[in-house]
């Protein structure tokens, strides 16, 4: 996705520039090949094995595997499904996934009258990530969604002076957080457990997977009789890239006032945005 969303190459809006024109047609669409093995299971069956999987960037959306048909169990293909139109990708046929007792409508799809911008396309079938039981890129799980090759995560350590506070409440303050930088996402500071204001904090039973990250565990923040549900996250398990956040704590910068070295930051609009009563920028969106 991040060379399709919201500041990537790709994009309507690029972040950077280049010396000559690139024409973004509304939905764009860029077909690469992973050089590594793919496999998807689904109720202990191994419904693809591919050493010539592809992944789609299309703008907009995260990235999806594509394969050559003959990687694909067809045996387990189910054609009772449906048929969509698009104008960027043509004709989306789909069916239902069945291994034994089980099946999962919709599941995979492949695309057929397609115009010549697309036609790479032609007989490549997908699978819906969220559909499987596991995936796995070589011997090591996938999880969330594939991951995307141009994106990336960096962490440094940092002495600058961070404050969070909200409705002028001191809820974290510190001069030794971690910066993650992450494609196509707002910096974050992450915060040692004895710089947040920690009796503030309430356990959630909120529980996200990042691909690139890991497992995360979530926080709300009691402010005197009000819980602002799901504002504080921590990784406690995370995932080799994020190594260096594992225990520290972060604070959506959409929902709270964060200020460095006494500058005020505009509290940035994702889809982690809330616009409701008390938090008054942004959009709804869930992590």
């Amino acid at each position: 996705m991040s060379l399709t969303a919201v500041n990537g190459l790709l994009s309507q809006r690029p972040s950077g520039r280049l010396n000559f024109d690139l024409r973004r047609p509304e939905v764009a669409l860029y077909l690469d090949p992973v050089p590594y093995r793919v496999r998807a299971i689904l109720e202990g069956e191994t419904v693809v094995d591919s050493l010539g999987a592809f992944l789609l960037h299309e703008t907009g959306r995260l990235p999806v595997f594509y394969f050559p048909p003959g990687d694909v169990r067809r045996d387990v293909l189910d054609p009772a499904g449906s048929r969509s139109e698009t104008d960027a990708k043509g004709t989306c046929e789909r069916w239902a996934l069945r291994v034994g007792d089980r099946s999962v409508p919709e599941a995979a799809w492949s695309y057929t009258d397609l115009p010549d911008s697309a036609s790479f396309l032609r007989g490549l079938v997908a699978l819906d990530f969220g559909a499987m039981d596991e995936w796995f890129c070589e011997d090591e799980q996938l999880h969330g969604h594939p991951r995307d090759p141009y994106s990336r995560i960096d962490v440094f350590r940092t002495s600058r002076h961070v404050r969070v506070s909200l409705e002028g409440e001191l809820l974290a303050e510190t001069r030794r957080a971690s910066a993650l930088f992450e494609t196509g996402l707002p910096p974050r500071f992450y915060f040692p457990h004895k710089d947040v204001r920690a009796e503030l904090l309430e356990p959630s039973s909120l529980r996200t997977r990042c691909a690139y990250k890991g497992s995360a565990s979530y926080w709300s923040v009691r402010l005197g009789d009000r819980l602002v549900e799901d504002l504080v996250w921590a990784y406690l398990d995370p995932e080799h890239d994020a190594e260096p956040i594992r225990d520290l704590y972060c604070f959506f910068n959409e929902r709270v006032d964060l200020e460095v070295d006494g500058e005020p930051l505009e509290r940035p609009r994702t889809q982690w945005s809330r616009d409701d009563a008390h938090d008054r920028q942004g959009e709804p969106a869930s992590n």
